[in-house]
């Protein structure tokens, strides 16, 4: 962008949710990229009266920078397509799937990206009975980051069946979804829209010591490896970046997502399972996004640009399509 650049941009970040510091983490940087190329910025802590605040604005366009609820899960998109203000990101339809894993499995399954089985479970059963043979996985159905995620083993020490008063997320919510638990490796695909469609950015592979890619790996400096290209064989980055490319337009995804995937390299092609769609993705610098636009040889600012650029694109084309789905 030139200094003659006029456009303004609104940063939303922060929120209520569990991932308010990752956002305004995401929302700081973001901040200062588009400061780089020459916008406008107002930056915005969401609170409750973030309509007030925006109409104060009245920017040009939007910055969704939020994570989790209310940012992420339709909420916000259907208050921005009300006020009829352009932003980053998906829209409301496929934020309210791809927030929930089940709806996620229900769209994904069909057009032929595969995904673990599994079923949602009231945690009164948990109480009473395995709702799958261990190990398995229990996780919030619509919660971002990891939060929340509990791997059930052989040895866990929450009782068998899980005891009431055992530390977990059956603490916290009324009802889980229980997956088989997949061995194997941590790898995610990002993908990013621009004016020729949507393309595959690459494949990293997260190594991590101990445990698995939760929130505290995620967003904790010096706890996960990123290997950026994966060493993985051709065939299965391709099935990586094909898989999310699948998901990105299944769900109708925009402007950029990041599907992740557990991977057992004993059974090869068998073994890769997409586990989710992120329809938010981090910005922070310890983000994959980021990470896999650099290798592609786009750096952090020349993202955050790419981002606005094609919200403000999709708004002037087809405004009525947009506040309709997304």
């Amino acid at each position: 962008m030139s200094a003659a650049n006029t456009i303004h941009v609104a940063v939303l970040m922060g929120g209520w949710a569990n991932e308010r510091e990752v956002s305004l983490m995401s929302g700081n940087g973001v901040c200062d990229a588009l400061e780089m190329k020459d916008y406008r910025v107002t930056a915005i802590d969401m609170g409750r009266d973030v309509a007030a605040k925006l109409a104060e604005a009245a920017p040009d366009v939007v910055f969704n920078a939020l994570h989790g609820v209310p940012g992420e899960d339709g909420t916000i998109q259907g208050l921005l397509d009300i006020m009829g203000l352009p932003y980053t990101h998906s829209g409301v339809a496929t934020s309210v799937i791809a927030i929930d894993k089940q709806l996620t499995k229900q769209a994904l399954t069909p057009h032929g990206v595969p995904m673990p089985g599994g079923r949602i479970v009231a945690c009164e059963e948990l109480y009473e009975r395995d709702p799958l043979p261990r190990p398995y996985v229990l996780k919030p159905v619509n919660e971002g980051s990891s939060v929340g995620v509990a791997i059930i083993t052989e040895d866990s020490n929450v009782g068998r069946p899980i005891a009431r008063d055992a530390a977990g997320p059956w603490q916290e919510f009324t009802a889980l979804l229980a997956e088989p638990f997949i061995k194997g490796r941590e790898l995610t695909t990002a993908v990013i829209d621009g004016e020729d469609g949507p393309r595959a950015l690459g494949v990293s592979e997260l190594i991590i010591e101990h445990g698995f890619y939760d929130y505290e790996h995620k967003y904790t400096e010096g706890r996960t490896q990123h290997v950026c290209p994966a060493k993985i064989p051709p065939e299965i980055a391709r099935l990586c970046e094909e898989y999310a490319l699948k998901a990105h337009v299944a769900l109708g995804c925009h402007g950029t997502s990041r599907t992740d995937y557990r991977w057992d390299d004993e059974l090869g092609e068998e073994g890769l399972f997409a586990l989710e769609t992120n329809t938010q993705p981090g910005m922070t610098p310890l983000s994959l996004v980021p990470e896999q636009a650099r290798h592609a040889g786009i750096d952090y600012s020349e993202l955050v640009d790419l981002l606005v650029k094609d919200a403000l694109r999709r708004h002037s084309t087809a405004p009525q399509q947009e506040s309709a789905h997304g």
